[in-house]
């Protein structure tokens, strides 16, 4: 068993059953599937930018994946900390629709 980075950093998650791992998703490196998926021929770093445009790259790159709605399962399961999962973007473990920008929040909405 390979233990993943995303891994480590949740308590508890190698004791649980219920969590879905990436291996269960795409299969290992050397799988042809996982080669294909999107998100193996792309920078890491657009998956888990800062910037709008990284993230709409991410999420446009998750449009076509095959596997899509595994992944977002999966990192439901995981409870993601960040990142574009599924085509979906991730804070603290929830689904976000963007981030928040740096700075005082307006009082009215």
């Amino acid at each position: 068993m390979s233990v993943l980075f995303s891994e480590l950093l949740v308590p508890g998650w190698a004791e649980s059953g219920d969590k879905i791992g990436l291996g269960d998703i795409t299969g290992t490196y050397g799988n042809p599937i996982a080669n294909a998926l999107p998100c193996h021929g792309a920078e890491p770093e657009t998956f888990f930018s800062d910037a709008e445009a990284d993230i709409k790259a991410a999420k446009a790159l998750c449009g076509e994946c095959p596997v899509r709605a595994k992944c977002l399962a999966g990192a439901l399961s995981r409870q993601e900390p960040c990142g574009v999962w599924g085509g979906e973007l991730f804070e603290d473990g929830v689904v976000i629709q963007a981030k928040r920008k740096a700075g005082r929040p307006r009082l009215a909405a």
